[in-house]
Protein backbone atom coordinates (compact mmCIF):
# COMPACT_ATOMS: atom_id res chain seq x y z
CA UNK A 1 0.00 0.00 0.00
CA UNK A 2 1.14 3.43 -1.02
CA UNK A 3 1.48 6.22 1.65
CA UNK A 4 -2.16 8.07 1.30
CA UNK A 5 -0.97 11.72 0.56
CA UNK A 6 0.24 10.90 -3.10
CA UNK A 7 -1.65 10.77 -6.59
CA UNK A 8 -1.17 9.29 -10.08
CA UNK A 9 0.26 12.11 -12.11
CA UNK A 10 1.32 12.54 -15.79
CA UNK A 11 5.06 12.84 -15.77
CA UNK A 12 5.77 12.89 -19.83
CA UNK A 13 5.07 11.40 -22.89
CA UNK A 14 7.95 9.08 -22.79
CA UNK A 15 7.83 7.67 -18.82
CA UNK A 16 3.89 8.15 -18.50
CA UNK A 17 2.47 8.61 -15.21
CA UNK A 18 4.42 8.85 -11.68
CA UNK A 19 3.28 8.91 -8.30
CA UNK A 20 3.86 12.38 -6.59
CA UNK A 21 3.31 13.45 -2.96
CA UNK A 22 0.09 15.73 -2.02
CA UNK A 23 1.38 16.79 1.40
CA UNK A 24 5.39 16.83 2.88
CA UNK A 25 5.98 13.54 3.77
CA UNK A 26 9.22 13.11 6.09
CA UNK A 27 12.37 11.53 6.29
CA UNK A 28 11.90 8.33 7.97
CA UNK A 29 8.47 8.17 7.05
CA UNK A 30 6.80 4.57 5.58
CA UNK A 31 6.03 5.34 2.08
CA UNK A 32 4.94 1.65 0.71
CA UNK A 33 4.53 -1.15 2.68
CA UNK A 34 3.35 -4.65 1.60
CA UNK A 35 -0.34 -5.45 1.24
CA UNK A 36 -2.31 -8.66 1.86
CA UNK A 37 -4.30 -7.44 -1.31
CA UNK A 38 -1.18 -7.25 -3.34
CA UNK A 39 -0.97 -9.45 -6.02
CA UNK A 40 1.82 -12.80 -5.86
CA UNK A 41 1.99 -14.66 -9.13
CA UNK A 42 4.57 -17.43 -9.38
CA UNK A 43 7.02 -17.46 -12.79
CA UNK A 44 5.97 -20.39 -13.77
CA UNK A 45 2.02 -18.54 -13.84
CA UNK A 46 3.90 -15.44 -15.84
CA UNK A 47 5.41 -17.52 -18.03
CA UNK A 48 2.05 -18.90 -19.01
CA UNK A 49 0.19 -16.14 -19.53
CA UNK A 50 -0.85 -14.47 -22.76
CA UNK A 51 2.09 -12.26 -24.18
CA UNK A 52 0.38 -9.07 -23.66
CA UNK A 53 -0.36 -10.07 -19.92
CA UNK A 54 3.28 -10.80 -19.65
CA UNK A 55 4.01 -7.23 -20.89
CA UNK A 56 2.36 -5.58 -18.20
CA UNK A 57 3.50 -7.71 -15.49
CA UNK A 58 7.19 -7.19 -16.69
CA UNK A 59 5.85 -3.35 -16.49
CA UNK A 60 4.06 -2.96 -13.35
CA UNK A 61 5.37 -5.63 -10.88
CA UNK A 62 8.99 -6.91 -9.54
CA UNK A 63 10.39 -10.42 -9.36
CA UNK A 64 10.98 -11.25 -5.71
CA UNK A 65 12.65 -14.87 -5.90
CA UNK A 66 10.52 -17.02 -7.70
CA UNK A 67 6.96 -15.15 -7.47
CA UNK A 68 6.23 -11.67 -9.35
CA UNK A 69 4.91 -9.07 -6.75
CA UNK A 70 1.86 -7.20 -8.60
CA UNK A 71 0.72 -3.86 -6.47
CA UNK A 72 -3.07 -3.39 -6.55
CA UNK A 73 -3.09 0.04 -5.64
CA UNK A 74 -1.04 3.20 -7.99
CA UNK A 75 2.41 1.86 -5.97
CA UNK A 76 3.08 0.09 -9.01
CA UNK A 77 3.25 3.35 -10.98
CA UNK A 78 6.26 4.46 -8.60
CA UNK A 79 9.14 5.55 -11.45
CA UNK A 80 12.82 4.67 -11.32
CA UNK A 81 15.36 7.20 -10.40
CA UNK A 82 18.99 6.94 -9.95
CA UNK A 83 19.12 9.07 -7.06
CA UNK A 84 15.61 7.32 -5.80
CA UNK A 85 14.00 9.70 -2.29
CA UNK A 86 12.27 5.97 -1.01
CA UNK A 87 13.70 2.57 -0.74
CA UNK A 88 13.46 -0.57 1.26
CA UNK A 89 16.23 -3.52 1.56
CA UNK A 90 15.25 -7.15 2.55
CA UNK A 91 12.03 -5.87 3.76
CA UNK A 92 8.55 -5.54 2.83
CA UNK A 93 8.47 -1.97 3.41
CA UNK A 94 10.19 1.56 2.00
CA UNK A 95 11.36 4.52 3.68
CA UNK A 96 11.07 8.48 2.38
CA UNK A 97 15.20 8.95 2.25
CA UNK A 98 14.76 12.51 2.62
CA UNK A 99 11.57 14.67 3.17
CA UNK A 100 9.55 14.72 0.28
CA UNK A 101 8.03 18.17 -0.85
CA UNK A 102 4.65 18.14 -2.56
CA UNK A 103 4.46 17.92 -6.12
CA UNK A 104 7.67 16.03 -6.07
CA UNK A 105 7.91 12.55 -7.43
CA UNK A 106 8.26 9.44 -4.66
CA UNK A 107 10.80 7.31 -6.89
CA UNK A 108 12.66 3.79 -6.11
CA UNK A 109 16.45 3.00 -7.71
CA UNK A 110 14.85 -0.83 -9.10
CA UNK A 111 18.69 -1.88 -9.15
CA UNK A 112 17.99 -1.84 -4.87
CA UNK A 113 14.68 -4.43 -5.76
CA UNK A 114 17.22 -6.74 -7.75
CA UNK A 115 14.42 -7.69 -9.77
CA UNK A 116 14.60 -7.04 -13.39
CA UNK A 117 16.50 -8.91 -15.62
CA UNK A 118 17.00 -6.86 -18.99
CA UNK A 119 19.22 -3.71 -18.42
CA UNK A 120 17.09 -0.67 -19.75
CA UNK A 121 17.22 2.72 -20.97
CA UNK A 122 17.15 5.70 -17.79
CA UNK A 123 15.18 8.23 -18.47
CA UNK A 124 15.09 9.97 -14.52
CA UNK A 125 16.86 13.37 -15.48
CA UNK A 126 18.96 13.05 -12.01
CA UNK A 127 22.01 14.53 -12.20
CA UNK A 128 23.63 10.98 -10.59
CA UNK A 129 22.07 9.28 -13.93
CA UNK A 130 23.62 6.66 -15.04
CA UNK A 131 22.02 6.81 -18.54
CA UNK A 132 21.38 2.87 -18.12
CA UNK A 133 19.83 0.88 -15.37
CA UNK A 134 21.79 -2.94 -14.93
CA UNK A 135 20.36 -5.85 -12.86
CA UNK A 136 24.03 -6.29 -12.45
CA UNK A 137 24.80 -3.36 -10.60
CA UNK A 138 23.14 -4.09 -7.57
CA UNK A 139 26.59 -5.03 -5.56
CA UNK A 140 27.84 -1.97 -6.73
CA UNK A 141 25.64 0.33 -5.48
CA UNK A 142 23.86 -2.01 -2.34
CA UNK A 143 26.39 -0.41 0.54
CA UNK A 144 24.78 3.34 -1.10
CA UNK A 145 21.38 2.25 -0.34
CA UNK A 146 22.05 0.48 3.02
CA UNK A 147 23.77 3.81 4.47
CA UNK A 148 20.84 5.77 3.25
CA UNK A 149 18.17 3.76 4.57
CA UNK A 150 20.31 3.46 7.61
CA UNK A 151 20.42 7.54 8.40
CA UNK A 152 16.59 7.66 7.74
CA UNK A 153 14.89 5.11 9.63
CA UNK A 154 16.66 6.90 12.64
CA UNK A 155 13.63 9.15 12.16
CA UNK A 156 11.15 6.60 11.84
CA UNK A 157 9.80 6.75 14.90
CA UNK A 158 9.50 10.93 14.94
CA UNK A 159 7.38 10.96 12.46
CA UNK A 160 3.97 10.37 11.67
CA UNK A 161 3.19 6.49 10.27
CA UNK A 162 -0.03 6.02 8.53
CA UNK A 163 0.94 2.83 7.15
CA UNK A 164 2.55 1.08 10.28
CA UNK A 165 -0.05 -0.98 10.21
CA UNK A 166 1.10 -3.24 7.39
CA UNK A 167 4.66 -3.14 8.77
CA UNK A 168 5.07 -6.84 10.14
CA UNK A 169 6.84 -7.16 13.35
CA UNK A 170 9.62 -9.25 11.95
CA UNK A 171 10.30 -5.80 9.34
CA UNK A 172 9.81 -3.48 13.00
CA UNK A 173 12.85 -5.15 14.83
CA UNK A 174 15.01 -4.97 11.51
CA UNK A 175 14.23 -1.41 11.75
CA UNK A 176 15.22 -1.09 15.16
CA UNK A 177 18.19 -3.15 14.44
CA UNK A 178 19.20 -0.37 11.55
CA UNK A 179 18.73 2.31 14.61
CA UNK A 180 20.66 1.29 16.52
CA UNK A 181 23.55 0.65 13.65
CA UNK A 182 23.04 4.17 12.68
CA UNK A 183 23.79 4.96 15.72
CA UNK A 184 26.93 3.54 16.22
CA UNK A 185 25.07 0.71 18.88
CA UNK A 186 26.44 -2.22 17.03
Amino acid sequence: MLHPDTLIRHVSEAIGVGVFATRRIPRGTVTWARDPLDILLPTAQVRDLHPLQQAIVNRYSWREGDRWILCWDHARYVNHSCDANCVGLEVQFEIALRDIEPGEQLTDDYRSLGAFDEPFPCMCGSTRCTGRVEPADLPRIRPLWETRFAAAVVDFHAVAQPLLPFVNASDLARVATSKELSAGHA
